[in-house]
């Protein structure tokens, strides 16, 4: 397919359901035990309606380990390269449309709009681009927020930390990702405006920063209690040996 026909087929025919289903089936469970995957807030996710996932971005595979949160059927953006031959064909099938990255992809967009004005569930991320630091976040673009105001979709401030540096060569690394959905910021009427994008902007970045944050500091207090549980084991040892030695 062609650009044009990629974004046509995302509008008219969208996710393929059965396949979508069967795909979860295998993935979820997989990530819930080789990554420990922990998702916190998904009650704000809405169960109908239109309503944009705004996310950090840290990996390619954020988009699916934040598909798991929910059994409604999340769109996404991917970059135009990914949706070539049979892994585009899959991934297209799975909800994702292509962008293309050096500026203002009106085509993308444009599907992004008939997703959230056919009622659905996108999920877009602020910073436009991947940030691999994984103590860090990039800074935020104005799409979401433009997006939410021009179609009124509910905007749903999100987090997710360990999905960086995944991979050691082919294989996957054991960590342990993390999501988290804040507080849903509805939008009261439409004032598409950049004044207005920017004000949207700056009230939704802080949230998606709140949400990184505490959940980094979730990950100090459980590696802490861990080295703290290894020591107290450590030391009763130690007694047990002095002990049975004297």
């Amino acid at each position: 397919m062609t650009y044009e026909q990629t974004h046509v087929y995302a509008r008219e025919k969208g996710v393929s359901r059965p396949l979508y289903a069967a795909i979860r089936v295998i993935v979820v469970p997989f990530m819930r035990i080789y990554f420990r995957l922990r998702i916190t807030g998904s009650e704000h996710i809405p169960r109908v309606g239109a309503a944009i996932i705004a996310p950090n971005h840290k990996s390619f595979f954020d988009s699916f380990f934040i598909c798991a949160a929910s059994r409604r059927h999340m769109r996404f953006m991917a970059k135009s390269e990914l949706l070539e031959g049979p892994k585009g064909w899959l991934l297209l099938r799975l909800g994702a449309f292509p962008v293309r990255r050096g500026g203002a992809d009106e085509e993308a967009l444009e599907t992004a709009r008939e997703i959230l004005r056919q009622g659905g569930l996108l999920q877009l991320f602020p910073e436009g681009t991947r940030i691999p630091n994984p103590t860090e976040l990039g800074k935020p673009h104005r799409g979401a927020a433009r997006l939410a105001l021009e179609t009124g979709a509910t905007i749903i401030p999100t987090a997710i930390t360990g999905s960086d540096r995944l991979f050691f060569g082919p294989f996957p690394k054991p960590k342990q990702v993390r999501v988290s959905f804040g507080a849903p910021i509805t939008i009261t009427g439409p004032q598409a405006t950049i004044e207005a994008a920017a004000q949207l902007t700056d009230e939704l970045w802080p949230e998606i920063e709140r949400e990184f944050h505490l959940l980094r500091s979730r990950k100090g207090v459980i590696a802490m209690t861990a080295a703290g549980i290894v020591t107290l084991a450590a030391g009763a040892l130690t007694i047990s040996k002095r002990r049975h030695g004297s």
